[in-house]
């Protein structure tokens, strides 16, 4: 089974770690990623993060001072016609202190699990298995989906 039929409805959230492997070519990843950000580009899944994944995936490019990096997340991690990139609003953090208290996740995998609960994703694809911690996400781990 490959990733795409892992991914249940249509509407999947992409942890930071995703966008790094996508991104950054990943040997194990990049193929199955591929393929999903071609399928959010077409239409036929719609992709969701939050602005917080922007700004995990810059600290690197800034510690190098790797312009074409910090370019190239600027422009793949923006609004599109299929993927939102949502705004971390008091309300969403809110919920996710709610996450955190009920679960073992630092402050910004909170942001990310209240992001994905609050858009109503019905996929979470990460590669971080401190998610599955979080009882009404359907997460899915690439690592067990996509072979290395």
């Amino acid at each position: 089974m490959g990733l795409l039929e892992t991914i249940q409805g249509d509407l999947c959230y992409l942890d930071t770690n995703i966008w790094i492997y996508a991104l950054e070519g990943f040997p194990a990843y990049a193929p199955s990623l591929t393929e999903l950000l071609s399928q959010i580009d077409q239409g036929a899944l719609r992709g969701i993060t939050s602005e917080l994944t922007l700004a995990e995936t810059l600290v690197q490019p800034f510690q190098t001072g790797n312009q074409q990096q910090l370019d190239l997340y600027q422009r793949a991690i923006a609004n599109a016609p299929h993927l939102t990139v949502v705004p971390i609003r008091r309300e969403l953090l809110i919920d996710a202190a709610q996450v955190r208290a009920t679960t073992k996740l630092k402050l910004p995998d909170a942001i990310h699990a209240a992001t994905a609960l609050a858009s109503q994703c019905t996929t979470f694809l990460t590669n971080d298995q401190r998610f599955k911690t979080v009882a009404c996400l359907n997460v899915v781990l690439i690592s067990d989906v996509v072979a290395g």
